[in-house]
């Protein structure tokens, strides 16, 4: 996408209330989860996993309530302490907007998801900031986002072409770049940077077994991983909590978009909400 294309879309950066972007580290190990999606079942495997428990910090990097069992999510988080780490996705800025009635919601699942947060869970939304940057040793300042170090709600995939790829992250300070939202899993080089994301927890897109949460630990390298999960429990909670979208989560469970028909329609959208 030309620059000049983007005078027509608003970008949703980082807010009002916050000052430079927060820096951690260093530290030896970060597991990132990113686009959980309130998967309660796929959540807890991968919290589960030895390599996720030992972790220096755990980054969460966006779209985290926004599913069947949103406040469960939230208190998993909770409970995580100092060690998380929270980026802001596109569906955590809805949730919190239609939580502080800043903004109407479309859809009636839209309100049922926003009315399923408690005060607290809505108030933490609030104060999710945009990025973070974490000093990892063996790979240096890692900048995570969830869609682009631009907007949220920008796509970046293993298509993403060098040009468009410079532009968005001219301003980095930042050897890697670890990003969500598209739900697709890789690691590539690109324009001089690392450009990681470490696929969906809750809602992958992928050609593997349904049941697979994906994710990624970084240091001293990045090592890509999947987990697996009961995802017979994730269908079956989704219609319990009366999900208005509980038949189309379960498809997209069952039955994921291949990875190469994601990234073309992403490549053609660029931003998607």
């Amino acid at each position: 996408m030309d620059d000049s294309l983007m005078d027509d879309v608003t970008l949703h950066g980082p807010a009002s209330w916050e000052g430079p972007v927060r820096r951690y580290g260093p530290v030896a190990r970060v597991a990132v989860l990113s686009d959980i999606h309130a998967n309660i079942p796929a959540f807890d495997a991968v919290l589960a996993e030895p390599d996720v428990a030992a972790a220096d910090l755990v980054v969460l990097n966006g779209d985290l309530t926004w599913g069947p069992q949103p406040q469960e999510t939230y208190e998993r988080i909770v409970a995580l302490g100092e060690r998380a780490l929270c980026v802001r996705g596109n569906a955590d800025r809805y949730a919190a907007e239609i939580g502080t009635a800043a903004r109407v919601a479309d859809t009636p699942r839209q309100s049922w998801i926003a009315d399923r947060h408690s005060p607290e869970a809505i108030d933490f939304l609030t104060r999710v900031p945009f990025g973070v940057v974490v000093g990892i040793e063996g790979l240096g300042p890692v900048h995570f986002c969830h869609g682009s170090p631009r907007s949220d709600h920008e796509l970046v995939t293993p298509g993403t072409p060098a040009e468009r790829f410079a532009r968005l992250s001219a301003a980095l300070d930042a050897h890697v770049l670890v990003t969500g939202h598209s739900h697709l899993q890789f690691d590539r080089v690109v324009a001089g940077l690392r450009s990681v994301n470490p696929g969906s927890v809750g809602l992958p897109y992928h050609s593997g077994e349904p049941g697979t949460a994906y994710w990624a630990l970084l240091g001293p390298d990045v090592r890509l991983r999947t987990t697996r999960y009961d995802v017979s429990d994730a269908v079956a909670r989704a219609h319990r909590a009366a999900d208005p979208d509980a038949e189309r989560y379960a498809g997209t469970l069952m039955s994921p978009p291949v990875p190469e028909k994601i990234v073309e329609e992403a490549e053609s959208l660029v931003f998607v909400n």
